[in-house]
């Protein structure tokens, strides 16, 4: 492994996910890209809020500001005191496209994301981003489950 990107959302599992990754990548001496993505309808929901409570405008450079400083903030506290070179990104969009493109774009060679677990009839069906990320990568895929 030589670059990893850990992909972070709003759940409570993203600092125990960043920290995994960081571990791993710091004991082969990777470097680690910690990635937020603000789903398009969690954006949606968000602008519509505060249209609706005061006609505040909240723009797609506004969200990504958002995604950038929640990536920060998670990697900051789970990185801590560890001795790893990261960077951190935030972006807009639909979360497993993004961070298959993401990563072949930084030359990725592992993936770390969050997952649920789910019933059996769950695990049946497909749809969800941790699976969409397990069947479109092209390197190995760690899921850390909350």
């Amino acid at each position: 492994m030589n670059h990893a990107l850990a992909v972070v959302g709003s759940t409570g599992a993203s600092e125990r996910l960043v920290r995994e990754a960081g571990e791993l990548a710091a004991g082969v001496g990777a470097s680690l890209t910690v990635l937020a993505v603000t789903d398009e309808g969690e954006y949606d929901d968000q602008r519509e809020q505060l249209l609706t409570a005061g006609g505040a405008t909240y723009s797609v450079g506004q969200a990504v500001e958002g995604a950038e400083s929640r990536a920060d903030d998670v990697a900051r506290a789970a990185l801590a005191g560890l001795d790893v070179a990261y960077e951190t990104a935030g972006t807009v969009g639909e979360p497993a496209e993004v961070a298959l493109a993401e990563a072949g774009r930084r030359g990725c060679d592992h993936l770390f994301v969050a997952g649920r677990k789910r019933s059996p009839t769950g695990k049946a069906l497909f749809g969800d981003d941790t699976q969409r990320l397990l069947l479109g990568a092209d390197c190995p895929v760690t899921v850390v489950t909350e």
